[in-house]
């Protein structure tokens, strides 16, 4: 089962307390021992130090029944086992345990060795060094502890005394104090000092808890619940933290970053929402590249063949007409037959124009380049062709951008293309109308362009993808069929654009974009 954060922090910081509390507290029980026995072993040293003082007036006379009828009093204490005395042979002379009369001590026993641990005897110790921590015989703590008996001068002055002056210690007074009531203190204090750092570590795991709950867990509930609102669609949930911490930076980052989703969702709807329409528009212009390659690929190929066909047919129409005008000047023609060669020589100069067409459509004339005002040229068309506008009733209203900069265009081809868009118009409102020319900038400022929008019948949208093709037209027994088709070659060759957008009964409108001088 997965833990919760609170829990690991809880359990982690009650393990760190725990130990460093244990620690304490086995330093500070440790402490407290020694402490103990160094006071038990300060108080043995000072009822030995008495029972020396005390017997020394009857040692010096030589009352040694006096003497062990003291110490045998001093051993009735409580918390003295036992009491002894040991001469400088390591013979024990008495002690309040009977059978222990005679024993010969060696240096090895527990009483000597503190002082005949190394080679040389030792004349002076300290009194915890005298002291000795043993077990009596019911396996109790007990402290032995044992004191020498020095040799004064008042000892080796007395007549009773045959111990020479050299003799430092006479014998060593030796005794084993219980511990059973510092042992039990000690228990005490050590339980006290366990159940408080029990209590301690309970109380201090208890106010982390409370404390972590509240400062870390709930926290970190809220931005838990906050994620998981978002990552269930909710991007206006908002965490209200009034917290300044890290926490509540957190919290703020969370938001922020709800906020950027929200705003990233919200474009990929709207794009999601235009996608179709821009996946359309991308089609539409793709097809229309598609059109216009298959329709340069077209008019390069009807070129080629409108320039062989226009050589082969031009040498016998040129016979044809040439005949023809002869026959018909001729005295020797029926009056009657005139009439009908006549035909045939306007037929054939027909053709002748016909065949003029091919030629120029197949030719590439190189333009002369050169920076050009798109409003002058369109002025000078106008002023070409405004007769044939005013006789039949129409008006021509003009917009021309006033700063408008100068392309870079051959300008006598320009002419022959706007002259071909506007005669198209005029065929097209063959009862009157208005025709309206537009000059203006593209809004990347890199091409100019002009819209001439006529008012007349209009162009069905079956014949719009057609209207550049070469012999197509939309006029019975009029025109070849290929002014549009040169008019786009001229267009394409100035790396310029010509499009045309018609509705059947309102009007039709070509735009023609050319590229600024300053851009070439």
């Amino acid at each position: 089962m997965r833990q919760s954060l609170i829990f690991k922090l809880t359990v982690i910081t009650s393990l760190v307390l725990a130990v460093f509390m244990s620690i304490f507290a086995y330093m500070h029980i440790d402490t407290l021992n020694k402490h103990v026995v160094e006071e038990a072993a300060s108080h043995a040293d000072r009822i030995m130090e008495t029972v020396i003082k005390t017997t020394h007036y009857e040692m010096l006379k030589a009352e040694k029944d006096q003497v062990y009828l003291m110490m045998d009093e001093v051993g009735k204490q409580d918390n003295i086992e036992k009491i002894r005395m040991i001469n400088k042979d390591g013979v024990i002379t008495h002690s309040t345990k009977r059978e222990e009369l005679g024993v010969v001590l060696h240096k090895q026993d527990a009483a000597c060795s503190i002082c005949h641990a190394g080679d040389t005897p030792l004349l002076q110790a300290s009194t915890l060094d005298r002291g000795r921590i043993i077990r009596n015989e019911k396996g109790r703590k007990a402290l032995g502890m044992t004191k020498a008996i020095y040799n004064q001068p008042s000892c080796y002055t007395a007549s009773c005394h045959a111990h020479p002056r050299e003799t430092r210690v006479l014998g060593m007074l030796d005794a084993i104090f219980s511990l059973e009531k510092e042992t039990a203190e000690i228990a005490t204090l050590r339980n006290k000092t366990i159940l408080l750092t029990i209590i301690m570590l309970l109380l201090t795991a208890t106010l982390i808890t409370a404390f972590t709950q509240r400062i870390i867990n709930w926290p970190i509930q809220v931005l838990l619940n906050h994620s998981r609102r978002v990552a269930a669609g909710d991007l206006d949930a908002k965490i209200d933290s009034g917290s300044k911490d890290e926490l509540g930076k957190l919290a703020d980052t969370f938001d922020a970053m709800t906020d950027s989703l929200k705003k990233a969702r919200r474009e990929l709807e709207e794009w999601g929402q235009n996608l179709e329409t821009k996946v359309a528009e991308r089609t539409q212009e793709i097809r229309n590249m598609q059109d216009q390659l298959i329709r340069n690929e077209k008019m390069a190929s009807v070129g080629q063949l409108a320039a062989g066909v226009a050589h082969e047919i031009n040498n016998p129409l040129t016979s044809i007409l040439m005949y023809s005008t002869l026959l018909r000047d001729s005295e020797r023609l029926d009056p009657e037959l005139k009439e009908d060669v006549s035909v045939i020589a306007s037929e054939v100069q027909r053709c002748a124009r016909i065949v003029k067409g091919l030629l120029e459509f197949s030719r590439e004339h190189v333009p002369q380049m050169s920076a050009c005002s798109l409003n002058q040229v369109l002025a000078d068309t106008l002023a070409l062709i405004e007769n044939q506008f005013s006789s039949a009733n129409m008006e021509i209203h003009t917009y021309f951008q006033e700063d408008l900069p100068p392309i870079f265009a051959d300008a006598n081809q320009l002419e022959q293309v706007f002259i071909n868009i506007m005669i198209n118009s005029l065929h097209a409102m063959e009862e009157g109308g208005d025709l309206t020319i537009t000059t203006g900038l593209i809004s990347d400022e890199a091409f100019a362009y002009v819209d001439v929008a006529d008012r007349g019948c209009g162009i069905p949208e079956a014949d719009l993808c057609r209207i550049f093709n070469p012999f197509f037209s939309t006029k019975e027994h009029r025109g070849t069929g290929l002014g549009l088709a040169i008019s786009y070659g001229i267009i394409e060759n100035h790396r310029g654009t010509i499009a045309v957008t018609s509705q059947v009964g309102s009007g039709t409108t070509v735009r023609v974009s050319l590229p600024l001088a300053a851009r070439v």
